[in-house]
């Protein structure tokens, strides 16, 4: 390996653990961002329900891309009353909370990141210190409770209407049974396995990541224009990886 190789692994895993220490400085200060309640809630505001038209939008048209293919697929084997079943599990293990968690870190992670990075290039972090605010419990604590509150929020509203685009292809358009598509997904369906771990447990797991890379970011970044610039690219690809990676992970655990 070169030496410029050997720079990018050693800056990696620096920042890595500069990360993993940062998480744990917000976790520390989680009691004390407690009276700040209304910050932690306009920001669950901000990173939540500003993301549901493209969550929603997303979700529908995913689920209707499924029922598409996979009516195709299964109309080979003559398997097309499954259809209901397969898009269901395609959304609630896979494609629900990692679709939703790219999602969130492209619209939602990247503001956040830029928000706190202009706070530290217009030097408010450096003033609140000086007025004895402290800048993790005010700034930082809010957004991360709010992203790993919403981010599950946002994972089931995102399965609901990719069942619901599923069910409008399948049924509506190519004419599968409605009893058949409804009893077929119900049946199979499990709730612990497929719900609890397959979208609130990711969703709750990516939400962690996305939003510790997302104030990280803006927490350390230069102050500076082009820091800022930076800082919200770093977020997208770190956080992308994070969670096709945590998801793998997750996967070989609870299948």
């Amino acid at each position: 390996m070169t030496a410029k190789g050997d720079n990018v692994v050693i800056r990696s895993l620096t920042q890595i653990g500069a990360c993993g220490l940062f998480l744990l400085t917000i976790l520390a200060a989680i009691p004390r961002s407690l009276r700040h309640g209304r910050e932690t809630l306009r920001q669950i505001w901000f990173v939540g329900a500003m993301s549901l038209t493209i969550v929603m939008t997303c979700g529908l048209f995913v689920g209707m891309v499924l029922g598409l293919q996979l009516y195709d697929v299964l109309s080979i084997f003559g398997g097309t009353s499954a259809t209901g079943t397969v898009v269901a599990i395609a959304i609630y293990r896979e494609l629900g909370p990692v679709v939703t968690a790219l999602l969130f870190a492209g619209r939602a992670g990247t503001s956040v990141t830029a928000e706190i990075g202009l706070m530290r290039a217009t030097d408010q972090l450096d003033a609140m210190e000086m007025m004895a605010v402290d800048p993790i419990a005010y700034v930082a604590v809010p957004r991360f409770l709010a992203g790993v509150v919403a981010l599950p929020l946002l994972g089931v509203v995102f399965c609901a209407m990719g069942v619901f685009g599923g069910h409008l292809v399948g049924v509506t358009w190519l004419g599968i049974d409605n009893g058949t598509f409804w009893s077929n997904m119900t049946a199979t369906v499990d709730v612990h396995k497929d719900i609890v771990n397959g979208v609130l447990l990711k969703s709750f797991a990516f939400g962690i990541v996305v939003s510790l890379i997302a104030v990280f970011q803006g927490y350390t970044t230069p102050p500076t224009s082009e820091g800022v610039a930076y800082a919200t690219t770093r977020t997208v690809v770190a956080s992308s990886i994070a969670i096709l990676a945590l998801d793998f992970v997750l996967t070989s655990f609870l299948i």
